[in-house]
């Protein structure tokens, strides 16, 4: 697998790391990372999508190589997130990409798929999301990323990863192995710990009103599917079906061995989501 181009991006202020593959003659594709990850969990599905698109994948401010937000309850937020994500379009002179968000990636494409930047967004896949957050998956997912755990070791973290992240369904040993690497930083004692500013989690409160944007999908016309792990606490079948039956009216797939949200790795899945964009997109990629 080749390594992307590793880029620093200003946008509104703020500096954005971007992991670039790919050529920029091809189709562009933005791929957005959940709450407390980073660009880089999506290497292997980049490189292999890198064949047919050109592809970015940002660490959104306050994770990974990017900088923190200066006002936290005003830039973490997915108004806030949407628009540096059309910055970096405007950025690469880039008119319109498909778009691939995991959690709050997604939350972000279906902000912009809804806004009046909607031309912007040739397609989008959303996985395993919902315009609308149960509130007991919130709470289990701000009693881990709120307090930032410390290791003695990237071992240590690696094993806290795996388990943490366990719904993420079956990954690769290489796959842990550099989430370990690319979502651990060293603390001033030396010890080591996850690589995101715990302010993120001020979005449930300063921006809820973002939780609940069932007349926003009702309004978007994009191209869209579904994607969602069939043991997922953040988007319940019923709200699943609820998406696929209004707004762009997706389709859907569901993986069985996941809960929130399917990793993406695995050569197969690669290979669907592959299908999946290029018939979105209506372009012909080769076999």
């Amino acid at each position: 697998m080749t390594a992307p181009h590793s880029r620093f991006v200003p946008v509104m202020g703020h500096e954005v790391h971007v992991a670039e593959w790919g050529d920029r003659k091809k189709p562009a594709l933005l791929m957005l990372h959940g709450l407390a990850r980073t660009g880089r969990d999506f290497d292997e599905a980049a490189a292999a999508l890198s064949r047919d698109f050109h592809v970015l994948c940002p660490d959104m401010i306050g994770r990974g190589k990017s900088g923190w937000a200066r006002d936290p309850e005003v830039d973490y937020s997915v108004d806030h997130y949407a628009r540096i994500a059309t910055g970096l379009l405007d950025h690469f002179q880039i008119d319109r990409a498909a778009w691939f968000g995991t959690s709050l990636g997604g939350m972000i494409g279906m902000h912009v798929a809804s806004s009046s930047a909607a031309q912007r967004v040739s397609a989008l896949v959303v996985n395993d999301i919902s315009p609308e957050l149960p509130e007991a998956a919130v709470q289990r997912i701000l009693s881990y990323v709120g307090n930032l755990p410390a290791f003695d070791s990237f071992a240590e973290g690696e094993a806290w990863l795996r388990q943490t992240y366990a719904p993420f369904g079956p990954a690769a040993d290489a796959y842990w192995q550099r989430m370990a690497r690319t979502s651990l930083r060293r603390r001033g004692d030396g010890r080591l710990t996850l690589h995101y500013d715990p302010r993120i989690t001020m979005q449930f409160t300063a921006s809820a009103h973002e939780l609940s944007t069932w007349d926003r999908w009702a309004e978007t016309r994009t191209p869209t599917h579904l994607l969602r792990g069939a043991q997922s606490d953040l988007l319940p079948p019923e709200a699943a079906k609820h998406m696929t039956q209004s707004g762009p009216r997706p389709g859907m797939t569901e993986f069985p061995d996941c809960g929130h949200a399917p990793s993406m790795s695995n050569p197969q899945d690669i290979a669907l989501l592959r299908r999946v964009l290029i018939e979105l997109t209506g372009q012909s990629g080769p076999d």
